[in-house]
């Protein structure tokens, strides 16, 4: 958490004003610090449900300002509509369920005009949320709900019949779908309950706010344990970010997963903070955006590079996009030829790449103005106010100037408090000095922007999710006629990458990369499925006996270009 300490501490350090670099203990410092009306809270007793609550309009105002609209329907949401349903769940929530400050509340559901609302209202009674991807297996998600020691679940209809064996009670986002059976829903809660004082303590800034399962730095899923602080910082960034952007008055399109930190961050929490608002989409379906941009007069999109280029090849598709202003890109990098050619066709919008990941909930840097996006076309923006950062050799461990290449270490009051229940995995993301080792390769120029050149940690992305390869090769090894394996990213235009395996078969296996591909995919969700089957007599490995997948790379860059 920040402390006025802190703030001061910044304003009498020593560095270049210019890179934000201090030569002496190897810290860049981010160039911008919060001024007095803008800074972190520091006051401990606060959660981030009741700060978010209290940003929002007047009571005058939030009877007409619209916060939500869903896409499909065009049903809109005030700001006091979105009071009023917030703490009336809540109420049901811990008067008529019992979810008590502590209890972790599991959330399996697609987007919809709900789901903020059951997001906050959790928030608001002290209680933990958990999200999940809902096309995720039935065996993911039991794995999540155990892990997290889930005490409630909330799924919408059609994902019910995945928490059959969950053994924990199910309370439905809506009625009306397939699977109702007994189960009471939110809306019904919504409905029936009065928005009653919660008089029990509730949350401190340091409690739990959410576990969000995430690959990390290694290995396979993990519980990225967020507290209420660090949604709270996150929370003011954006405000911050809108205030400097002029872009409080802007339409923004949701079709990032709220499940997701960049979709929870966004459109689950923060931008309430700001009065936007939000025009919610179900799912990503590129011909859906284009309507809902022409529609609803959208001018701000945050977005992920694959809708970037599917923007770029497809145009408007004949809708009228000139209301768009404002295209953000996280969740992955963006090439510096799509950045260019996306400026050419779309020449009045602004496109800002920015970086976080779940760790840092979300956040680490941003593009002030489109002025500077522009200069930098292969920037990934420069540090966000509070935060620091390292460039550190991972060889020599020391720390890297500007120019010069390392992995990319972070602090910020944003940086997660631990990997739930793993000692060994904190342990290794984190240095003595509370250093978060992200597994990204960066360096930084001497104006302070930071570029990411490559992941060290070898995690695929694909269309925004974290792949782990750890997790695939151990499905591959299960394998009775597979007796190594490997899985790598490949690059793919559409997708950013695509996961790949190399399989050593058994001596007298006649194995197909289709009954590869058949067994891997049938035990993942659809964004870890294999995609490509390489069979190879042996995998390179290190004395100590770890898979060299860069070996594996720059094998699969090399067949590439030579059928190129």
């Amino acid at each position: 958490m920040a402390t006025i300490y802190e703030e001061s501490l910044h304003n009498s350090l020593v560095f270049d004003k210019k890179s934000g670099f201090d030569s002496p203990t190897g810290i860049y410092h981010s160039l911008v610090n919060l001024d007095a009306k803008q800074k972190i809270p520091t006051q401990p007793n606060l959660d981030i449900a009741t700060f978010v609550l209290s940003h929002f309009p007047p009571p005058d105002q939030a009877e007409r300002r619209v916060a939500l609209i869903d896409s499909a329907t065009g049903h809109p949401v005030t700001y006091a509509q979105l009071h009023r349903s917030i703490t009336r769940l809540a109420a049901g929530l811990h008067h008529g369920l019992g979810v008590r400050k502590g209890d972790v509340v599991f959330i399996l559901s697609p987007n919809s005009l709900l789901y903020p609302i059951i997001c906050l209202a959790v928030l608001y009674i002290g209680a933990v949320i958990t999200t999940a991807n809902p096309v995720n297996t039935e065996a993911e998600i039991m794995k999540q709900v155990s892990d997290s020691c889930a005490k409630l679940a909330i799924s919408a209809p059609a994902e019910i019949s995945k928490l059959s064996s969950a053994g924990v009670p199910v309370l439905l986002t809506s009625r009306g779908g397939e699977g109702d059976g007994d189960h009471l829903s939110v809306e019904e809660l919504i409905e029936n309950c009065e928005s009653l004082e919660i008089t029990e303590a509730k949350p401190n800034q340091s409690d739990t706010a959410a576990i969000l399962y995430s690959s990390g730095t290694t290995g396979t899923s993990k519980g990225v344990v967020l507290t209420h602080s660090n949604f709270i910082s996150v929370a003011t960034l954006m405000k911050w970010s809108v205030h400097v952007s002029k872009a409080g008055d802007d339409v923004i399109l949701c079709f990032i997963p709220i499940f997701h930190i960049y979709g929870l961050a966004f459109f689950g929490l923060g931008l309430f903070c700001t009065g936007n608002t939000i025009v919610l989409m179900r799912r990503y379906d590129f011909q859906e955006m284009l309507e809902a941009i022409e529609k609803y007069k959208v001018s701000n999109i945050p977005a992920v590079p694959p809708v970037i280029v599917g923007l770029v090849k497809n145009g408007g598709g004949g809708h009228d996009l000139s209301s768009l202003r404002r295209v953000g890109s996280g969740a992955a990098p963006l090439s510096n030829e799509v950045v260019k050619a996306f400026r050419r066709k779309f020449p009045w919008v602004e496109l800002r790449p920015g970086y976080g990941l779940t760790e840092s909930c979300g956040a680490t840097t941003y593009f002030a103005s489109d002025k500077e996006a522009k200069a930098r076309p292969a920037s990934s923006a420069r540090l966000l106010p509070c935060f620091s950062a390292k460039v550190v050799d991972f060889e020599t461990g020391l720390a890297q100037p500007p120019f010069r290449e390392g992995e990319l270490w972070l602090k910020s009051p944003t940086v997660m408090k631990e990997y739930l229940g793993n000692e060994e995995a904190t342990a290794a993301t984190f240095d003595s000095d509370g250093w978060l080792k992200t597994g990204d390769l960066c360096y930084f120029d001497d104006e302070g922007y930071i570029y990411i050149v490559d992941r060290i940690k070898e995690l695929i992305k694909h269309n925004g999710y974290q792949v782990a390869p750890a997790e695939l090769e151990a499905i591959l090894a299960g394998h009775p006629e597979i007796t190594d394996a490997a899985v790598i990213p490949h690059e793919d235009e559409a997708a950013g990458e695509i996961p790949v395996a190399y399989v050593v078969r058994a001596a007298t296996a006649k194995l197909t990369e289709d009954q590869v591909i058949q067994f891997v995919n049938r035990q993942v969700a659809p964004y870890k499925k294999i995609r490509k089957v390489n069979f190879i007599s042996s995998l390179p490995r290190s004395a100590a006996g770890k898979i060299l997948r860069r070996q594996l790379i720059s094998q699969s860059k090399q067949q590439m270009h030579s059928k190129l």
